[in-house]
């Protein structure tokens, strides 16, 4: 029967990627929204003190993210462009819900990032209140995929009891399959711990006490490691001081409040560089590790 299952289901799915490749009724407000983020290119020159360089052509590099180019250097007050971009795509439906990151020319390093949501108080950033010094910029915009149409909703109502008995004759071997490729397994004989984390845009190896983004390593202590790997376990989650406290300096005979914030802040400091995973304090109650999945 699996000879069968495979292609028939290969078949519902290229049906599915086909609607969504067709034009929806996006298409005037994805051109509306390129033509500001140009106005936002304007703007931010204007603030740096330059009315006479060029805003170059918007890129884009992906589905829904969008890089500004400039032809000269400039600088930047961060506080001020977040708000810029905020202040532009207000109006913007589109854009109830973006990261903003600017690199260096290079495209290597981020030097400043802000996710911003519909709710305020759950918007992220970094670095906010500094003036950046003067140099060669790129600002990337990466917007939350828009929701689907109408036709493509139907589409997929009507796949769904498709799905669903699919669903129920291949569900043992998914199971199997999952098992096989979980990011976390259980000790080896060593005694190591194998263990392998996707977190938003950065690659944690606990194993080998290692955190990976856009090329770069960057080497954790044990007690960062141990940390992180408690947090890794469950993401956007409250873990409690007193765990924390317990599971990794229990051993130590003498737990001091102290040096649990000195290493969360050590390991904040680690993760900083992506956009997507922050280390916040829940006030009286612990930490948590929020982690916003593109």
């Amino acid at each position: 029967m699996a000879r069968y299952i495979i292609p028939a289901f290969l078949l519902f799915i290229g049906v599915i990627c086909a609607a969504f490749a067709l034009p929806g009724h996006n298409d005037f407000d994805l051109a509306k929204q390129e033509i500001l983020l140009r106005k936002i290119g304007h703007e931010i020159l204007l603030h740096s003190g330059d009315s006479t360089s060029r805003v170059l052509p918007v890129k884009k590099i992906s589905g829904g993210e969008y890089q500004i180019t400039f032809a000269n250097e400039f600088t930047f007050q961060t506080d001020t462009l977040v708000e810029i971009v905020r202040r532009s795509l207000s109006k913007d439906k589109l854009a109830d819900n973006y990261v903003l990151s600017v690199l260096d020319c290079s495209g290597k390093d981020i030097v400043f990032g802000y996710a911003v949501f519909k709710n305020e108080k759950d918007d992220v950033g970094a670095c906010s209140g500094r003036k950046q010094i003067k140099s060669c910029y790129r600002i990337n915009l990466k917007f939350q995929p828009a929701g689907i149409t109408a036709s493509q909703k139907g589409l997929l109502l009507g796949g769904l009891p498709f799905l669903g008995v699919l669903g129920l004759l291949i569900t043992r071997s998914v199971q199997l399959k999952k098992k096989q490729t979980l990011f976390v397994a259980d000790n080896d004989n060593s005694g190591n711990i194998e263990a392998y984390f996707r977190l938003g845009s950065t690659l944690f190896d606990a194993n080998r006490h290692q955190l990976e983004f856009s090329g770069q390593t960057v080497e954790l202590t044990q007690k960062e490691n141990a940390l992180l790997l408690i947090f890794a376990r469950s993401p956007n989650a409250v873990i409690e001081r007193a765990r924390l406290q317990k599971e990794i300096w229990e051993d130590e005979g003498v737990i001091v409040g102290r040096s649990l914030d000195m290493f969360i802040s050590k390991l904040r400091k680690k993760l900083e560089p992506d956009v997507s995973v922050c280390l916040i304090n829940i006030h009286g109650k612990g930490y948590k590790l929020e982690i916003h999945q593109d």
